[in-house]
C-alpha cells in the first residue's frame, strides 16, 4: 500500500469516484487489497469476481477504454444482479443469493449497496468471518472507518487467529486512523497466531511492519 495514508471525506460520507478507483488501482496493483492477502483462507462464497473489477473499462457502458463512470458500473451491477434479486424476492433469507449480490456490487464499487447485502447475509448467519470481513471492507471503502474496525472487531470476536481479520485491522488501523501502534499490534498478533503462513505472506507483512515502524519514527 502507499506510505501515504488514504485521504478520507469528512463525516463518514462516501469517497469521490476518483477516490474510489485511485483505491481500487493501488488494490489491483499490489496485490495488497483489503480482504485480498489471505483470499485462500476464505470461503468460496465469500470471493469477490475480480474479473469483474480488473476488466471494467472492457464492459459496455466504457468509451475508449476509459473505466466507466460509477453511474455507469451501479447501472451494470443493477442489471447483472436483478435475476438474483428476483429470487430473493420469494427467498429473502437465502445466504448464497445475499452473497452473491453482494459480490456484485462490491466488484462494480458500489460498496454501500455491497455493504447492505452482506450485512443482511450477516443477519442470517452471524459467525461467517468470512463476510464479516468483506463487509468491512466495503465500509472502509466507502469511508465509514469506524464501522469497518467495529466489523472486524466482531470477526475477531469468532475467531481470533482469523488472518484477513488481523491483517485487515492493522491496515485500517494504519491507513484510515493513521494509527501506527495499533496496526503493528494486530500484525503482530497475525504472524504469532498464524505460523503456517507462507514465506511470501509473512514476508508481505514484515514489509508493511517495517514501513509502519518507519513512518512512526518520523
Amino acid at each position: 500500500m502507499p506510505n501515504e495514508a488514504i485521504e478520507q471525506t469528512t463525516g463518514g460520507s462516501a469517497w469521490q469516484a476518483k477516490q474510489v478507483y485511485a483505491m481500487a488501482a493501488v488494490c489491483l496493483l499490489l496485490g495488497l487489497a483489503i480482504g485480498y492477502l489471505f483470499r485462500g483462507s476464505q470461503s468460496p462464497a465469500a470471493s469477490v469476481p475480480e474479473a469483474e473489477a480488473t476488466h471494467a473499462a472492457s464492459m459496455p457502458g466504457a468509451m475508449g477504454g476509459q473505466m466507466p463512470s460509477l453511474d455507469q458500473m451501479k447501472q451494470m451491477a443493477d442489471k447483472k444482479a436483478a435475476p438474483l434479486l428476483e429470487k430473493l424476492k420469494s427467498d429473502p433469507n437465502n445466504n448464497d443469493l445475499l452473497i452473491q449480490v453482494g459480490n456484485i456490487y462490491k466488484a462494480t464499487h458500489q460498496f454501500k449497496e455491497a455493504a447492505g447485502y452482506y450485512d443482511k447475509a450477516l443477519q442470517v448467519d452471524p459467525k461467517n468471518v468470512a463476510i464479516r470481513t468483506e463487509m468491512a471492507s466495503c465500509l472502509y471503502y466507502n469511508g465509514d472507518v469506524d464501522g469497518a474496525i467495529s466489523q472486524l472487531q466482531q470477526s475477531l470476536h469468532y475467531d481470533p487467529k482469523d488472518a484477513n481479520s488481523l491483517f485487515n485491522l492493522g491496515m485500517i488501523k494504519w491507513q484510515g486512523k493513521q494509527d501506527g501502534k495499533g496496526a503493528l499490534a494486530a500484525w503482530q498478533e497475525l504472524l504469532k497466531s498464524n505460523p503456517q503462513l507462507s514465506t511470501d505472506r509473512k514476508a508481505a507483512v514484515q514489509k508493511l511492519m517495517a514501513e509502519a515502524q518507519t513512518k512512526g519514527k518520523s
